[in-house]
């Protein structure tokens, strides 16, 4: 990428591209940028990387929640007892969230109370979820099924599921019921013990607490996060908003006339099962991979110009007016029988996908070339650690405001492409690519696989002296 600085070019020029080869003598400068972050990318990470160990009830004592509130809470010094209730009226009246002032002895003693209470709040979600992807017999999800159709045609009957409710709980806990007994078997005014609703901690209910509200905050920073990435689009923080507004008011006025026209019960109900078919075995184990199978190419070509275009509105006015190429760099792993990590899709698969599991003497972690062999070390040359060294001609820099992407077309390797996380499958001898591992592959105990990753550089010439 040599140029021309021996003459002064004009900001409005257009740069040619020689085909002749690079003769200068001048050495290159070296831009270090950081290596992607498979975990970080925007898809699924399937790297198969080993995952913290989960901790062993044996090993947890009394102090577990002191612990995690030492950790996690970082007060500063001279905090307010109430952050939220600076700037507003006296006398106002206090919300629930601005009930009790900011105290770190008032948060250890909730976070308790929650931990040894919220038992019953897990145990309804875990049921939810049993029903409605199948996890339980069949006829437990058709059940609800039609007790939801039923409420569809009936809609006044909703008013009658509080007593519904209660009348479940009361007969589940009958005595009669639970021991299997009549009515008339039973002594007269017994009086069941009540049933245990708190925890006592560090027993075994109040450890699972604890891994659900671990989950549970995971689960909602993750939507979150994924909410925060449409917010630039609807606060017009991007050139789109303008476009999205017009898009939205047109859809808008167009769906007031077929609002009306459509059945209520119908919509109602075709909406409420739509759920249980998409998470339905069969759906999820044939039919869904049947239909990704042959849509792959396509969709993972829409999912590369969609992000493609999440990138392009995020450039500056600088990159714009410059001229942008590509550079690439290919991540290669390596399948190991029999070592799996300890999660669900690795103890599926009795293997595990790792970088560790490469060879001595074959292709590096990270490579340059397609060919697997021009690896990167620390400094620049073998195999790569936390930075990757890059020797950019003079005047050209990395687009700063996007990363590392995965190629997820998968184009480089020809016809059929990579999988949905841009991922080529090979033989042991990383030959014959395809988009997924062949079953003789895994039973003769050797697969390889490789995803090239691309980032955008441009060209900004010194200025002139």
């Amino acid at each position: 990428m040599a140029t021309l600085d021996y003459v002064d070019v004009p900001s409005y020029a257009t740069r040619l591209r020689s085909d002749q080869a690079n003769h200068d003598l001048r050495p290159a400068p070296k831009v270090v940028t950081s290596l992607p972050r498979p975990d970080h990318s925007p898809v699924r990470n399937t790297s198969g990387s080993p995952t913290t160990q989960p901790m062993s009830p044996s090993k947890a004592g009394s102090n577990l929640t002191s612990m995690l509130l030492s950790s996690a809470l970082q007060l500063p010094a001279n905090v307010p007892a109430a952050p939220r209730a600076q700037g507003t009226k006296k006398g106002s009246s206090n919300l629930l969230s601005t009930r009790d002032p900011l105290s770190i002895p008032i948060t250890t003693t909730n976070f308790r109370r929650f931990v040894a209470k919220s038992g019953p709040i897990f145990w309804l979600q875990d049921r939810v979820e049993e029903i409605i992807l199948w996890k339980r017999s069949w006829k437990y999800t058709v059940v609800w099924m039609a007790a939801y159709g039923f409420l569809c045609y009936f809609p006044r009957l909703i008013f009658l599921l509080p007593h519904a409710v209660i009348l479940g709980v009361m007969l589940v806990w009958h005595p009669a019921l639970r021991k299997g007994e009549s009515l008339d078997a039973l002594p007269p005014r017994v009086i069941q013990p009540v049933p245990q609703t708190q925890s006592s901690e560090g027993s075994a209910d109040w450890l699972a607490n604890i891994q659900a509200i671990q989950n549970l905050m995971g689960a909602v920073s993750d939507a979150l996060d994924l909410a925060v990435k449409f917010v630039p689009y609807l606060t017009y923080s991007s050139p789109y908003s303008g476009a999205i507004l017009s898009l939205v008011l047109a859809t808008f006025v167009l769906m007031i006339p077929v609002v009306n026209m459509l059945p209520m019960r119908t919509t109602c109900l075709v909406l409420g099962l739509l759920p249980f078919f998409i998470t339905h075995p069969f759906t999820q184990d044939t039919l869904i991979p049947t239909l990704q199978a042959g849509l792959r190419p396509m969709m993972n070509a829409w999912r590369f110009r969609a992000l493609r275009v999440v990138d392009d509105d995020n450039l500056e006015d600088k990159h714009w007016r410059a001229e942008l190429r590509v550079v690439e760099l290919w991540e290669n792993e390596r399948w190991a029988p029999g070592s799996a990590s300890g999660s669900e899709e690795s103890s599926r698969s009795e293997g595990s996908w790792t970088k560790a599991n490469l060879k001595p003497g074959e292709r590096k972690a990270w490579t340059r070339g397609q060919d697997g062999w021009s690896g990167v070390s620390d400094d620049g040359s073998g195999e790569v650690s936390s930075n990757l060294t890059f020797s950019l001609g003079p005047g050209w820099f990395f687009v700063e405001t996007e990363d590392w992407r995965p190629d997820l077309e998968g184009t480089w390797v020809g016809p059929g492409g990579a999988d949905e996380s841009g991922w080529v499958y090979t033989n042991d001898a990383w030959l014959d690519p395809r988009p997924n591992p062949l079953e003789e592959w895994k039973s003769s105990g050797g697969m390889t696989r490789r995803r090239r990753w691309t980032r955008r550089i441009y060209y900004s010439p010194p200025p002139a002296v």
